[in-house]
């Protein structure tokens, strides 16, 4: 079904598919593997299309957003909950995440004071976002544990506690992105709530609310994913809010890039597999200095009077229609038979594809977007 939506685009065809059945699934999984009692949101930031966002809205316990914007595509979706976080909220983001009754997860002292002010004569729940030294996971993108911009030093947090004015209710704890340890993953949970219990009794908090965030791993060269069935063995604490937030776990299977292949050509000995698209729309390959695998669609019309290029049992890098030699998707990957006007498909792409690109970047059309 999805090939022959593809050959009806109109050529040269550029598009992304995204399966909301294929959400919706994702999200059961998901949920059957967390602790009973646990909260999943969906993080908005690894796929904002409305469609997208409106079917997970509708399976999940609610979202994580990390700007207006996404706050604004949160409260169109009709999401149950609204988590905001991210290190740079504006005067204007916070009174909108106070006014959409959101849980802010507090980055910085000052952070707390301003939404101390903003809030007037109301005293809102905040959770404090916490960078604990040794983050204790592996990934793509450490977010604790190191020097970064995100959270609150744990050092730091008496200083938090004496702002005014707010509440503090518990502790955000994401510490990494892409994590395929899925018996790391859950140990890192039964820390952090351990972490938490023991923290907060020290600060005097009534604790309520542990979020560890995401991180749940996809291996973009295979069909690998963190595998989540630890995490159910972990005990919660009764009285505890334990709050998942998962963004390229639950989106990245749902998503399909394709382009058509413009041009085969060799030169110094490689095949290039020219597209009408490029990292300007799928930029993680090239952020990440991986190779993306693909399948191909064979598209047998060839309306043209000139001759058809094609190549045969040769290995092939798939390059995009940018004026610059970074714009590359797959490098070596060997293909039986190619032709122009073939489609390329580079599956996993439903999270942190178009949402991270450079979209403007020589100002082509943008892909079209296919909603099953």
């Amino acid at each position: 079904m999805r090939a022959e939506l593809l050959r009806s685009l109109p050529a040269p065809a550029c598009a992304y598919l995204y399966d909301t059945a294929a959400l919706r699934a994702r999200a059961a999984m998901v949920r059957a593997a967390l602790p009973a009692s646990a909260t999943l949101l969906y993080a908005v930031k690894a796929n904002g299309h409305p469609s997208v966002v409106s079917a997970l809205a509708s399976v999940c316990d609610g979202l994580e957003v990390a700007s207006g914007g996404e706050l604004a595509l949160a409260r169109e979706a009709g999401a149950r909950r609204i988590v905001f976080g991210g290190p740079g909220k504006t005067d204007a983001e916070l009174s909108a995440a106070l006014a959409a009754d959101a849980l802010i997860n507090v980055e910085s002292v000052h952070e707390l004071r301003r939404i101390a002010a903003l809030s007037g004569d109301a005293t809102p729940s905040v959770c404090l976002r916490v960078n604990r030294p040794g983050g204790g996971l592996t990934g793509s993108h450490a977010m604790t544990g190191a020097p970064t911009p995100f959270g609150i030093e744990e050092a730091q947090l008496g200083e938090a506690m004496a702002v005014p004015g707010v509440t503090v209710v518990g502790f955000h704890l994401h510490a990494v992105s892409n994590n395929l340890d899925g018996p790391a993953h859950a140990a890192f949970v039964t820390s952090s709530l351990a972490w938490s219990v023991r923290t907060a009794g020290a600060l005097g908090i009534a604790l309520r609310v542990v979020n560890v965030g995401g991180g749940f791993g996809v291996d973009y060269r295979s069909a690998d994913s963190m595998d989540l069935s630890t995490l159910s063995r972990v005990v919660v604490p009764d009285g505890i809010d334990l709050i998942f937030e998962p963004g390229r776990f639950l989106a990245a299977d749902a998503g399909f890039y394709a382009a058509t292949v413009l041009d085969l050509k060799t030169t110094h000995g490689r095949t290039f597999a020219v597209l009408r698209g490029g990292t300007h729309h799928f930029r993680l390959p090239a952020a990440w200095g991986y190779s993306h695998p693909f399948t191909i669609v064979p598209v047998d019309s060839w309306p043209h009077p000139y001759p058809r290029p094609s190549v045969t049992d040769v290995e092939v890098d798939a390059v995009g229609e940018l004026c610059t030699p970074r714009d590359v998707l797959t490098r070596g990957q060997h293909v039986r038979s190619l032709r122009a006007g073939d489609i390329l498909v580079f599956a996993r792409t439903g999270a942190y594809g178009w949402d991270i690109s450079h979209h403007d970047f020589l100002r082509h059309d943008p892909p079209t977007f296919l909603i099953v």
